[in-house]
């Protein structure tokens, strides 16, 4: 047993420190499990976030595609303040409006009957494959139980979800990971086909490969994923983790390609920095999850499903989905003219506002010198810079990010 210890007092009035003084006390208690940029960011607004020193900076990443409508959103922000006034939390022992309005809303809006509510796209994903062998378990028998995955895709990093997520990078040091995943290249349909087994479950994909540096899917790949697991009587299982809630242009990725899949898993954006995760399904597969199956404490909740009901109410109006479509169209084009300027920039791809550019090196120095600007960008498999500026961006705001983006480019 550890014995307790007196409480420290600050060594120093929390006002008027610097970057480096928060810097400094974070890396003596925090376990250092990311590779942080030497920034400490202390206000938001729209598109634009500030430093503790009173920097300016547009966001074009957006809390990795999390702050869909931007920071500090006055509508998000009442939907909270009136919210935390009444009811915090009660847990999920009890019937809670907010969460029935938004399953409502989302059902209402996607291919699916039924939704549960957790905290994070690594929980969702978790409750994903729990569904899945469920499902397989109680129609097929325990035979079947193996989910198919892709090469350089991302479901997070709980152990589950890190032995679903084909990239060994994130493996290393966890083993034995859990077994049941297969793994075939992303776009390689008869990879997919060739893999399917009597063990065979279900198919899990990204629709955009988002960590693994928004990867677009090849034409008919995702159509023949359909096909597929009808033929064999799988179930098909889109993280839409990163790209849903508008990222794309529309609510939701699937939408792009005329089909649909039997499980989604949905995060990030949907609570616009809040943390809420969701698992959606048909109700034909959500049916084998009864009470005692599958739980989440604070899922939910009435803070953040509140945040989210705004949210989906915004960011599914017709007029807002077009207008990113156009500003994505936009600011693509706009890269596209760089690339024709820069040879070391090999490819630009992406749908709507996930947007890549993939360089011919170490993308690195270029996120530091437009940070050195003004701009916060991504890079993302080492050489690919990854634009995810909030959906509410406007062209005036790309503008001056491209100039930014084109100084850092001749700078390097």
């Amino acid at each position: 047993m550890g014995t307790v210890q007196p409480q420290k007092e600050h060594q120093e009035s929390t006002t008027n420190l610097t970057s480096q003084n928060w810097m400094e006390r974070g890396q003596r208690v925090l376990i250092p499990t990311y590779a942080r940029q030497p920034l400490v960011l202390v206000r938001g607004q729209g598109v634009r976030v500030w430093d503790v020193e009173g920097r300016e900076y547009l966001d074009f990443i957006a809390g990795i595609s999390v702050c869909n409508l931007g920071h500090v959103h006055p509508q998000v922000s009442a939907a909270l303040n009136r919210q935390v006034q009444e009811l915090v939390h009660v847990s999920n022992l009890y019937h809670i409006p907010n969460q029935i309005e938004l399953a409502e809303r989302l059902t209402d809006l996607s291919f699916a009957e039924r939704a549960f509510f957790c905290n994070s796209g690594a929980e969702a994903n978790e409750g994903a494959i729990k569904l899945c062998r469920r499902y397989a378990y109680e129609r097929f028998g325990p035979e079947r139980y193996q989910l198919i995955c892709m090469h350089n895709s991302f479901h997070g990093r709980t152990l589950a979800t890190l032995s679903a997520t084909g990239q060994e990078k994130f493996w290393q040091g966890f083993a034995p990971l859990l077994p049941g995943f297969a793994f075939v290249p992303f776009n390689d349909l008869e990879a997919v086909a060739q893999a399917i087994n009597p063990s065979t479950a279900a198919i899990l994909v990204e629709p955009i490969q988002g960590e693994g540096g928004v990867q677009m899917p090849a034409p008919g790949y995702l159509e023949g994923l359909r096909q597929l697991c009808d033929r064999h009587e799988l179930l098909l299982v889109f993280d839409e983790v990163q790209t849903g809630m508008g990222r794309t242009g529309k609510l939701f990725a699937y939408e792009h390609f005329g089909i649909a899949p039997d499980i989604m898993t949905l995060a990030k954006a949907l609570a616009n920095g809040l943390p809420i995760g969701c698992l959606l399904a048909t109700d034909q597969v959500a049916q084998v999850f009864g009470p005692g199956s599958h739980a989440s404490t604070f899922g939910g909740g009435p803070v953040v499903t509140a945040a989210a009901g705004t949210v989906i109410d915004i960011i599914s109006q017709p007029t807002f989905l077009a207008e990113v479509r156009e500003k994505g169209e936009y600011f693509k084009t706009r890269l596209q003219q760089l690339q024709a300027r820069h040879d070391l920039i090999k490819q630009v791809r992406g749908l709507g506002l996930m947007l890549a550019m993939e360089l011919d090196r170490d993308g690195g120095p270029i996120v530091l010198a437009c940070r050195e600007r003004g701009a916060l960008i991504n890079c993302t498999q080492g050489n690919i810079l990854r634009f995810l500026p909030p959906l509410l961006v406007t062209r005036d705001e790309i503008d001056q990010f491209l100039t930014i983006l084109a100084e850092a480019l001749k700078a390097v």
